[in-house]
């Protein structure tokens, strides 16, 4: 994985994104889909984590798809 994301103390370089369907710790729901963001060698502290519903998930998914087959030949 390449890209970065911002975390407490500022931003970091993301090596690892883990996605998986489960109970969240702080949405309300009782399962969420669950992104955690993370520099593997930086440790748990680069860690950005997100939970969504199973709808936003979806329209999330859907939203990265049409952005990215939008992107004109050459600027990826």
């Amino acid at each position: 994985m390449q890209g970065s994301a911002k975390g407490p103390s500022g931003w970091f370089d993301v090596t690892t994104a883990t996605v998986y369907f489960d109970h969240p710790v702080h949405a309300p729901f009782v399962h969420s889909l669950n992104i955690d963001f993370l520099n593997a060698e930086a440790g748990p502290s680069t860690r950005t984590a997100v939970e969504l519903s199973s709808e936003s998930a979806r329209q999330l998914a859907e939203a990265i798809l049409k952005t990215l087959d939008s992107v004109p030949a050459g600027l990826d």
